[in-house]
């Protein structure tokens, strides 16, 4: 069960209680009595950031706030101090905490949130040792946010847990068909559509890059639609939400070089499990948008039937495809994809992929790679709502001298570019399929981490959920 996030305007009695404060006010601090406030201000002289009062009957935490020099810097020093603030709460076996911010900058929210994003484990195939952390709640008692930006802070976490299951769910428990099962069952308990294509569909729709990915599996693909549709909805025409749904990667016939470069590519449909989390957080909180998300999905393997390096495929809107490279098999499911996005007439499509490697190392995973043909002022505008939750991204260019790279002898095109500025020429590959304003994210670094960073954890981190809810709650106010 998920951290309950609740919100309430008083103190219960002999509650664990986290007090933010500035430095300069911790020793003035009316909740503690005036030895303590003596021994605060001791404490803060000193550096000290965390500092535990213990009561006895329960804790008291004092939370200094963090210095910044803007105020999203601030919100991610929040943040980090929750992160730091569970470390302390699991080894005093807290199991509920209330925050009272005495800022007054909000940053209650931001301690919580950082809280709740540290305190997930993910323990459903553990037999042993299978204990999560004791903290089971937190209450946000500040009457200066409201009931209802808790709530939605809530459905948004939730989403981002929902969206780290998916990803560090083993592929043996999660072929393309019980990863569709797996989001219709998001949108039953979020409410909103689902329809699911099988094999026969997405043959007889000639999705030619997707059924090319699945030919070396024993396993079918499917094409998952999920759809929110508001009757309020302030958009004529949707927004499309696109993702990658390789839901293990061999490399096909094109073999991953080592072995364990294969050890955790069940996180290569993070993407789509992103689209899904996206939909949930949007569905729970009624957002008056509509939007929709498409998710291709497969295991990619060197069957008998796969696909070989060289071969010519037909994809989704009749373009001849020369692959070069079976490894390269993201785009080719994001393409049929893309081209059946069309039907939508969209306002706005995004995407996002576990691409390449490339974006992974050229900016590491402190940022997602971002390019496309939206304009400058919906780039602008996403960078924005990623600053504001610290899911930062990176402009690369989209310049038409890469296209080169993708001339093909016997072919329309080829799935592969040359040795340099491979996310490029990736994002270059998919822009042939779109007609409308649309903008490619490349994940690869930030959604997945093979050591624990903060309140992302270890595994799976959920990017790109609260990135583009922040974006499309922005739109919809």
């Amino acid at each position: 069960m998920p951290t309950q996030l609740k919100y309430d305007t008083s103190l219960a009695k002999n509650a664990h209680l986290a007090l933010i404060t500035a430095a300069d006010k911790a020793g003035q601090l009316t909740e503690l009595q005036p030895e303590e406030q003596q021994y605060v201000q001791q404490q803060v002289k000193q550096e000290a950031k965390l500092i535990s009062l213990n009561r006895y009957s329960h804790r008291v935490y004092v939370v200094v706030a963090p210095e910044a020099k803007s105020e999203n810097a601030q919100k991610e020093a929040a943040r980090q101090a929750g992160h730091a603030l569970l470390k302390q709460l699991k080894s005093d076996k807290i199991e509920n905490i209330t925050i009272r911010d005495t800022t007054g900058n909000g940053a209650g929210l931001y301690l919580a949130e950082g809280l709740y994003l540290s305190n997930y484990t993910y323990l459903k195939h553990k037999t042993k040792d299978a204990k999560a952390g004791p903290l089971q709640s937190i209450t946000i008692a500040d009457e200066q946010v409201t009931e209802a930006q808790v709530q939605e802070l809530a459905n948004v976490l939730e989403a981002v847990l929902q969206t780290r299951d998916l990803v560090n769910e083993p592929h043996s428990h999660q072929s393309a068909t019980q990863f569709s099962e797996q989001l219709e069952a998001l949108g039953e308990e979020a409410g909103f559509k689902t329809e699911v294509l099988d094999e026969v569909k997405i043959q007889t729709l000639k999705m030619g890059g997707l059924l090319a990915v699945n030919q070396g599996s024993e396993e079918p693909a499917t094409f998952t639609i999920m759809e929110w549709k508001p009757e309020n909805a302030k958009n004529t025409r949707p927004y499309v939400l696109v993702g990658k749904g390789v839901v293990y990667d061999t490399g096909g016939l094109s073999l991953k070089p080592t072995p364990n470069s294969m050890d955790f590519m069940k996180s290569d449909m993070a993407g789509a499990a992103a689209v899904a989390g996206i939909l949930y957080a949007v569905a729970k909180n009624k957002l008056p948008l509509h939007v929709i998300g498409l998710v291709p999905a497969t295991d990619n393997r060197p069957g008998g039937q796969a696909v070989a390096p060289g071969d010519v495929i037909t994809m989704f809107d009749g373009t001849t495809v020369e692959v070069l490279n079976t490894d390269a098999e993201g785009r080719l499911l994001l393409a049929d994809a893309l081209s059946f996005a069309k039907k939508y007439n969209p306002e706005l499509v995004l995407d996002f992929a576990t691409l390449t490697g490339s974006a992974m190392r050229a900016i590491g995973k402190e940022a997602a790679v971002a390019m496309g043909t939206a304009g400058d002022d919906i780039m602008s505008n996403l960078k924005k709502a990623g600053e504001s939750v610290h899911e930062r991204i990176v402009e690369f260019p989209l310049w038409d001298e890469y296209k080169k790279q993708l001339e093909s002898d016997v072919a329309d095109i080829k799935n592969l570019g040359g040795a340099d500025a491979g996310a490029i020429t990736a994002g270059k590959f998919l822009e042939v399929f779109t007609s409308y304003p649309w903008v490619h994210f490349d994940i690869a670094g930030t959604a997945y981490l093979h050591s624990e960073d903060s309140y992302r954890g270890k595994m799976a981190t959920g990017t790109g959920v609260r990135l583009v809810y922040n974006y499309l709650s922005a739109l919809a106010r």
